[in-house]
């Protein structure tokens, strides 16, 4: 669930029969709930709007989602084969990167 380029994912509590969501990407915490697909979608741009009305009233920033960057960690083997493996396909390695990730977002989010 996306909203003002805010990102929600979904979890539904059996014991409670209530859909539970989450913000994501963020250190601040944005919270939502509903029993439909329109509710979750209602309670999310609320907890949003909440959420920028109370950073307004404190002066404070808000939050951005993503900020499109960061950082990996990886053995270094793995780091010299991507740099080789996105030279023979006549990628940098942040290109190459970000296709694998969009390549296996496709997989997991289809």
């Amino acid at each position: 669930m996306t909203y003002k380029g805010y990102s929600g994912i979904v979890e539904y509590d059996d014991d409670t029969r209530i859909f539970h969501g989450e913000v994501v990407g963020l250190k601040d915490v944005i919270t939502f709930q509903g029993e439909s697909v329109s509710a979750l979608e209602t309670a999310m741009a609320e907890s949003i709007e909440f959420y920028l009305e109370w950073c307004a009233e404190r002066g404070k920033d808000p939050e951005k989602p993503f900020s499109g960057k960061f950082l990996v960690r990886t053995d270094p083997e793995v780091h010299s084969k991507a740099v080789i493996a996105a030279s023979r396909m006549g990628l940098s390695l942040n290109k190459y990167v970000e296709k694998a990730i969009e390549d296996e977002n496709r997989q997991v989010l289809a």
